[in-house]
């Protein structure tokens, strides 16, 4: 493994307790090799910025300013590339990137390769997420194709998804995880053999859930922290990113 890792920045806040769990992910994926051998980063969690569902659902101002003041930030703090821990905060992956001078790892193509190393093999997926990193289509751009398809919960089970990001958000991960363990039991019975969580909050709350439906479950998150340890160490990190998503 190389001896000089690079840094990370971690462009967040959009929620905290997002941050903190991709924070605890990366973490995770070094684990047991020693401080070394852990991701050096810096991170921005500054909340206070427009609205993303507003923004892509609405029309609302866009948080594009506030999202490249923070990777301005991060790089002039020494980052090399940047991740960024909120799925609806890919829609602006494009123009973040040009804009901002710096790589962004991308977490749908990071759930591609995870999806590429689990047992299961090629089948129908299903997608829990919010509305609008739906209508953005962040994920069915890079899956759909690729994956037989990917299937969308019935609009009373996304009303209930949505409730789940508001619990998780209030601290209520608990209750958050009670309203969600149903909801993906029934896509999983609709046809669905593996489920991508494309959104940080649900994340935290399917987490909770019992461990006959986690097995089903894609840890975006998870992916992303194992793609940054691999681009913070280069090629020889790959073994124990793979490691760790298992």
């Amino acid at each position: 493994m190389n001896s000089v890792a690079r840094m990370l920045g971690v462009l967040g806040g959009m929620g905290p307790l997002a941050t903190a769990d991709f924070l605890a992910k990366l973490a995770l994926v070094g684990a047991g090799r020693g401080l070394q051998a852990q991701v050096p980063v810096v991170a921005w969690s500054v909340p206070q910025m427009p609205d993303h569902a507003e923004a892509i659902l609405q029309d609302g101002p866009s948080p594009l300013p506030a999202l490249l003041e923070g990777l301005q930030a991060l790089k002039s703090a020494g980052a090399l590339a940047i991740a960024m821990a909120s799925n609806s905060a890919y829609h602006w992956h494009d123009e973040l990137e040009a804009r901002g001078g710096l790589p962004i790892l991308n977490i749908a193509d990071a759930a591609a390769k995870a999806l590429e190393k689990r047992p299961q093999g090629a089948g129908v997926l299903g997608l829990l997420a919010t509305e609008e990193i739906i209508a953005a289509g962040i994920y069915q751009r890079r899956l759909d194709t690729e994956w037989g398809g990917l299937a969308l919960p019935p609009a009373r089970d996304q009303a209930i998804l949505q409730q789940v990001v508001a619990r998780v958000n209030l601290g209520d991960v608990a209750g958050a995880a009670a309203l969600a363990d149903p909801v993906g039991r029934r896509l999983l019975t609709s046809g669905a053999h593996q489920l991508i969580i494309g959104s940080c909050e649900l994340q935290i709350a399917f987490a909770r859930c019992a461990e006959n439906l986690r097995s089903h479950l894609v840890d975006t998150t998870a992916a992303l922290a194992a793609e940054c340890f691999t681009w913070s160490h280069g090629k020889d990190a790959a073994a124990t990113a793979d490691k760790a998503e298992t």
